[in-house]
């Protein structure tokens, strides 16, 4: 499966990796009842909530690659 990338969106990556919760739940980020998530990229996102985009980003695809 493709690597996660900042464009994604926050619901693309939740349904097409759903072991990725535990790495946003981890950041006090409550994507999964968040309206924006199917609208707005992880860029987005992450930007809003201050976070590093690159380093979540990676975090993610090394949740993914357990």
């Amino acid at each position: 499966m493709a690597a996660i990338t900042k464009d994604m969106t926050i619901l693309e990556v939740l349904q097409n990796h759903p072991q990725t919760v535990e790495v946003l739940q981890s950041l006090n980020l409550g994507c999964l009842g968040c309206i924006a998530a199917s609208g707005e990229s992880l860029e987005q996102g992450l930007a809003a909530h201050g976070l590093n985009v690159s380093e979540v980003v990676e975090k993610l695809n090394q949740a993914v690659a357990k």
